[in-house]
């Protein structure tokens, strides 16, 4: 359909960049699935909008100090997702956030 061209861009853009500059410069995620294969299937399961706020929210996860491990894209869209508030697309922060420890008395 003419509504799928631009999600079916993205990840044609997503193949060439694997194909090409990831498959130089190695293999080097922290996470599984790699933020490429992420990224091509948030946007086949969530379409290029809401596929493409999750992709940010992953890469911003994927940096020095951040989240590491099993990490798929989800299969439903989180509660409280809309287009008008897309940054509630994204998983912001992984599971490694540090919580405060009480100090014993």
């Amino acid at each position: 359909m003419i509504s799928d061209l631009p999600a079916q861009g993205a990840r044609a853009l997503i193949l060439v960049y694997r194909l090409t500059f990831s498959a130089f410069a190695g293999q080097w995620c922290r996470h599984a699935p790699s933020c490429s294969q992420f990224a091509d299937e948030a946007i086949q399961r969530h379409g290029l909008w809401a596929g493409g706020w999750m992709t940010l929210g992953r890469i911003c996860r994927c940096r020095p100090g951040g989240t590491d491990g099993f990490d798929p894209p989800p299969k439903a869209l989180p509660a409280g997702a809309d287009p008008l508030k897309p940054w509630r697309y994204a998983k912001w922060r992984g599971p490694l956030v540090c919580e405060a420890v009480e100090k014993p008395q």
